[in-house]
């Protein structure tokens, strides 16, 4: 077995670049910008009004003076004119502000009679001005590679940038495998059960950035795990879910390297999650995940998304963790990397009594995992501990 270091080490060398594409903005938040954005205007595009108020001469606001009100500018409806001292122009948040004049009086500050306002007795230093290119020039590049958030894409719009240039999604075929799955919705034997983790990775990898593709649920047979691996030509990486142990039945590993994977790897020192390989099998990268749900769902967390962030050109990585503090005692750990379902809450990480690597339900549960060191003795509640969000 090896640790999970060195099988996301081998992962990341399976993992190709992907070509680039260009979206529109509106389908921008999520993806992952392969080509610096260069802000095709400045902003603000000129000095504008922070207030709503009185535009008028810096040097002319003074406790008690007086000025002449000639004209209004309101966002996208500038004055034109030029302002002479002993004048003032209303200004409204957003406009620009007039020749003539380099400070705003808020209109808190002044009293207003007719077309002539008076300034209060007690102004404060402020010019409620804010400078052409305050924010950013044109010119101003957004670095790639970086995930676009919903700010991220508010910026570009900003930058007047309608396409940007984007990894392509890297096409992951999933394929669920073994006589005892059935599709939701239909009716199980009483042998059966219904094939849960193809959805769930599912979700994982759209959330992640990438395009999931169900392939159908392969048989126990030679000739099943044949077809259905066939029909994964295309996709990026094949995730295969079942059927990598070592029993009569678990045949995938026979079937992928019968297909030509030249395996990297199989087993890791993990809880849950040992039964897992990997390798190449033609052009694409073929990652066996274990059968039992909750392993595949946290090999998925562990291992799948850290390999779709590295082709999509992100940081080659394994997932952030941070330091939480224990709410109760835990037991000492065994040998293998346990990644123990949690709850994060005010009073620190619980980790949840039942690990048993079939219980969806703590799973759902769960807001975070626990990372265990291997051998890590027994820990008393306030310990502070590593732990990954979910």
């Amino acid at each position: 077995m090896i640790s999970v270091a060195e099988a996301l080490d081998h992962l990341f060398a399976l993992a190709r670049p992907l070509g680039t594409e260009d979206v529109d903005l509106r389908h921008a938040t999520g993806r992952v910008l392969a080509a610096d954005a260069v802000a095709l205007r400045t902003q603000p595009p000129f000095a504008s009004s922070a207030m709503d108020g009185y535009a008028v001469r810096a040097d002319a606001a003074v406790p008690g003076a007086c000025f002449d009100v000639i004209g209004e500018a309101a966002a996208g409806h500038q004055f034109t004119g030029s302002v002479a001292p002993g004048q003032a122009v209303r200004i409204f948040t957003g406009a620009p502000l007039p020749a003539g004049t380099d400070r705003v009086v808020i209109q808190e500050d002044a009293t207003r009679r007719d077309d002539r306002i008076t300034l209060g007795e007690s102004l404060d230093g402020q010019t409620y001005v804010r400078p052409a290119g305050s924010d950013f020039a044109a010119g101003t590049r957004l670095g790639a590679p970086r995930r676009l958030s919903a700010s991220d894409v508010a910026l570009l719009a900003a930058m007047n940038l309608p396409r940007i240039t984007v990894t392509r999604k890297p096409v992951v075929a999933i394929l669920a495998t073994g006589d005892e799955l059935v599709m939701p919705g239909e009716a199980p034997a009483p042998d059966q059960i219904v094939a849960s983790n193809a959805f769930g990775l599912a979700g994982l990898l759209d959330a992640a950035g990438a395009a999931p593709r169900l392939l159908p649920i392969a048989r126990d047979t030679r000739e099943s795990l044949a077809s259905a691996i066939a029909l994964a030509d295309g996709a990026d990486l094949l995730v295969t879910i079942g059927g990598a142990s070592v029993g009569d039945h678990d045949l995938v590993a026979e079937a992928t390297e019968t297909a030509g994977m030249e395996r990297a790897f199989y087993k890791v020192a993990m809880r849950p999650g040992k039964p897992l390989m990997a390798g190449r099998l033609n052009d694409m990268a073929m990652i066996g995940l274990p059968g039992n749900p909750v392993s595949a769902m946290v090999c998925g967390e562990i291992f799948v998304r850290p390999v779709i962030d590295a082709m999509l050109g992100l940081p080659r990585a394994a997932r952030a963790t941070r330091s939480a503090q224990l709410a109760a005692d835990l037991p000492a750990n065994g040998p293998r990397e346990h990644y123990m379902r949690a709850s994060l809450g005010p009073e620190g990480v619980t980790a949840f009594s039942r690990q048993d690597s079939s219980l969806l339900t703590v799973l759902s549960d769960a807001n975070c995992l626990l990372v265990r060191p291997p051998r890590d003795p027994a820990l008393a509640a306030g310990t502070v501990v590593r732990i990954i969000a979910l």
